[in-house]
């Protein structure tokens, strides 16, 4: 099936969530994303839970793994060897965009760096994600999204009011960051069709989470507002009969009124989760069922729109996969599986014109796994 970015080639050496998950947006859209990784250096996206079937030994059988790196292929390069750095370099001359979340300075170490790669292939785009970026007095910060969560102000604000600094529940910066690569490699492409110039996008999770974030830095509140919010009242989540929890956000006195009028004399818990939330957004109260994972899953709205696709996996088997959450009428693109480690080590390396015999001796030195 035709997707937008059908005949666009990336070398993806990013791994673990900051630079898989853009990449995977681009190869759900019909992008070729090749991932270089290693078996001597294992991206820890595929040492992450849950693992098919529990066995956590096995490198494709990770189901966060699956989930990030949808539509791409996998090959095997040993970066820490001179002779896959070369293999690397035909990759690179054959791609339209690189893209990588190494610690910085490391692509210059191995001889990876901008000025080598515009002599590979001019007019290459480079995306580089990193927690603080690579510019600036903080541009050897090394660390993950939850290190970008404590100096964006996120640990700051989550929490109750009163309480100490508290880490969101998952790497944050990794979600928020390759929305905003996604954008740069676009606009970096759009520039080079323009003009045949390449381009070196850095993109600083600290920066993106800042983003997402600005509105509550400029209220700056005295304390954590915890779920209060300064215009909306009441404004956050209630428990009901059933165990399950509903979300209220009263913006006027036309939407206070309507919740006086269905809760009557008594509360929410005496609602089960589903009846109310349709009493009250029949009445225009804004309300919504708070769900976890299988609640999401299977919700109505997600199915109706295939956001979930099955996705057939050699390890993991028939999946659900997030697909992207938009849709192009003309180029709908195609969630293919995630690849296992070094699948397609064969195929790739002949095209950008290894010999079989060259194949085989890389790979039996080491250079090559």
């Amino acid at each position: 099936m035709m997707g937008a970015l059908d005949g666009l080639k990336i070398a993806d050496f990013s791994w673990v969530g900051a630079g898989p998950r853009s990449t995977k947006d681009l190869a759900d859209n019909g992008a070729r994303v090749v991932k270089i990784e290693s078996a001597r250096r294992l991206d820890l996206g595929r040492r992450s839970p849950p693992f098919a079937g529990g066995d956590r030994r096995n490198p494709d059988a990770s189901v966060f793994f699956a989930q990030t790196n949808t539509s791409k292929q996998s090959v095997t390069i040993n970066l820490g060897d001179p002779r896959g750095v070369e293999v690397a370099k035909r990759l690179i001359a054959w791609a339209d965009v690189v893209v990588e979340n190494f610690g910085p300075g490391y692509m210059d170490r191995i001889g990876l760096d901008w000025q080598t790669m515009q002599d590979i292939r001019p007019g290459i785009i480079l995306a580089s994600v990193s927690v603080a970026g690579r510019t600036g007095p903080m541009a050897g910060f090394r660390g993950y999204g939850n290190s970008a969560a404590a100096w964006s102000g996120h640990c700051d604000m989550t929490g109750w009011p009163g309480t100490e600094p508290h880490m969101p529940p998952f790497a944050y910066g990794d979600v928020v960051a390759p929305m905003m690569l996604t954008v740069a490699i676009l606009s970096a492409l759009e520039h080079r069709d323009r003009t045949g110039q390449g381009v070196w996008v850095d993109v600083s999770q600290i920066e993106a989470m800042v983003q997402v974030a600005g509105d509550l830095f400029a209220e700056r509140p005295a304390d954590k507002p915890a779920n209060d919010d300064p215009q909306m009242d009441p404004h956050g989540s209630f428990p009901c009969c059933d165990g399950q929890w509903i979300a209220i956000a009263c913006e006027n006195d036309a939407q206070r009124a309507a919740l006086t009028e269905v809760l009557g004399d008594g509360d929410t818990s005496d609602w089960e989760v589903g009846a109310l939330e349709a009493s009250l957004t029949e009445r225009g109260v804004p309300a919504a069922a708070v769900l976890d994972g299988k609640g999401l899953s299977e919700h109505p709205a997600l199915e109706s729109a295939r956001h979930f696709v099955a996705v057939d996996h050699p390890v993991i088997g028939t999946a659900r996969m997030p697909a992207p959450p938009y849709r192009f009428s003309e180029t709908p693109g195609q969630v293919g599986p995630a690849p296992c480690l070094g699948a397609d080590n064969t195929a790739v390396f002949a095209e950008i014109g290894l010999t079989e015999d060259e194949i085989a001796d890389l790979m039996a030195k080491g250079a090559l796994a």
